[in-house]
C-alpha cells in the first residue's frame, strides 16, 4: 500500500500516513535499503510482528525522505539528535527538512516540515481502565480540568486528544522532557492540531513557531 497523505495544514507541513501490514515482498523491498545498523535493531525485535512493523516504517521513512531530497532511499543519511529524536545527518538536510514519525499498531504516521520542529503522534482510541490515574499524574493543571470537565462518554477521546498533543509537542522538542510531563502546556505560539488520521485513531501535530527554529 502507498503512503497516502493525511492531513497538510500548509504548504511547508506534510503528514503522511501509511499501513504497516504489508504482503513479504514489499517488506523486503523496503528492507534492501536499510543499512546495517537498522537491520541489527530490526534484529533485537523479538517478535516478527514488531521486527516488520519497525522495518516498513524505517524503509517507509528513507523513501519519502528520499522523494523530498531527490536522492536513493538507500543513500538517505540519519542521525539522531541529543535526545535521540531521528534527523537527517549533517551535511544531507537540503532544504532543513525535519521530520518526526508515530506508529500505533499497523498504523504509521510521518511528519515533514522545513526550517521548524516537528512532532507528530498517534494512538488507537480504547478504553484505558487507569486513564482518570495517568491524567492526574501526567496531565498539567489546565489539561487535567479540561480533562474532567468532559461529559463521561467523551473522555476516551478527550484523554487520547490530551495525550497525543502533548506527545507531539514532545517529540517535537527532542523528548527532553519526558520526566516532567504534567509540569508544562505547550508555549503560546506552537502550533497543535489534533486529527483523525484512520477510524478508531486520533493524533496530533505539533510545530514550532515561525523566528524560533535554531538551524
Amino acid at each position: 500500500m502507498d503512503p497516502r497523505k493525511a492531513l497538510e495544514p500548509c504548504p511547508d507541513i506534510e503528514v503522511v500516513a501509511s499501513r504497516l501490514d504489508l504482503d513479504p515482498g514489499a517488506v523486503d523491498a523496503l528492507a534492501s535499503w536499510l543499512h546495517d545498523d537498522e537491520c541489527r535493531r530490526a534484529g533485537r525485535f523479538r517478535l516478527a510482528r514488531d521486527r516488520r512493523r519497525y522495518v516498513v516504517a524505517r524503509g517507509l521513512l528513507r523513501k519519502l525522505l528520499a522523494a523530498r531530497l531527490g536522492a536513493h532511499p538507500r543513500s538517505v543519511e540519519l542521525s539522531c539528535g541529543a535526545h535521540g529524536k531521528p534527523c537527517l545527518a549533517p551535511g544531507s538536510a537540503a532544504g532543513d527538512l525535519r521530520f518526526n514519525v508515530s506508529h500505533s499498531g499497523d498504523l504509521a504516521l510521518f511528519a515533514f516540515c522545513r526550517g521548524r520542529d516537528i512532532g507528530v503522534d498517534v494512538e488507537a482510541v480504547l478504553p484505558l481502565p487507569d486513564a482518570d490515574a495517568v491524567a492526574r499524574q501526567f496531565f498539567s493543571r489546565g489539561e487535567l480540568r479540561a480533562y474532567r470537565a468532559l461529559e463521561p462518554r467523551e473522555r476516551v477521546l478527550g484523554f487520547f486528544t490530551f495525550w497525543t498533543r502533548k506527545e507531539a509537542y514532545l517529540k517535537a522538542l527532542g523528548g527532553g522532557l519526558q520526566s516532567a510531563l504534567s509540569a508544562f502546556d505547550a508555549p503560546p505560539g506552537w502550533s497543535l492540531r489534533s486529527f483523525s488520521p484512520a477510524p478508531g485513531h486520533t493524533a496530533a501535530l505539533a510545530v514550532e513557531p515561525r523566528g524560533n527554529a535554531q538551524g
